[in-house]
């Protein structure tokens, strides 16, 4: 049964994407750490990330450092975390959190529902600021 990420990447479940390309898409979480907390997944469904081929572990580092540089200038935090849980869906991701401080990465302050004008606002920003980088993956 695929993952529910495959879900999303495939179109059957909507998802705020910011970054498609070949090898993976990124798009905000449903339940965002932070505003701006964005997702970046490898469109093959691998667990885990040790079992990632190096090139594709390559791939999203430097898609996970684009958009963290458009999340910084965005949103403007102390510091951009990322982090690789893989707990909640057993498909890997990346998390992309603008941070103020090591508390924003706790997920039990995860928004449980946030408001969507808030998820679309957020994307724009992200879409906006990877586009004046010049980036043609960006979607929306």
């Amino acid at each position: 049964m695929p993952s529910v990420f495959t879900l999303i990447i495939n179109g059957d479940l909507p998802a705020n994407f910011v970054w498609k390309d070949e090898r993976c898409v990124a798009f905000l979480s449903i339940n965002p750490l932070a505003p701006g907390h964005t997702l970046v997944v490898p469109r093959q469904e691998v667990d885990h990330w040790l079992d990632l081929e190096p090139d594709l572990l390559a791939h999203l580092t430097t898609v996970s450092q684009t958009i963290g540089k458009a999340l910084q200038a965005g949103f403007e935090p102390v510091k951009v975390g990322e982090m690789i849980a893989g707990l909640e869906v057993p498909h890997v991701h990346i998390h992309l959190v603008p941070m103020r401080g090591v508390h924003d990465l706790d997920f039990s302050n995860a928004d449980p529902s946030p408001d969507p004008a808030a998820l679309d606002s957020a994307a724009a920003t992200i879409r906006d600021h990877l586009r004046a980088m010049g980036h043609a993956a960006v979607t929306g």
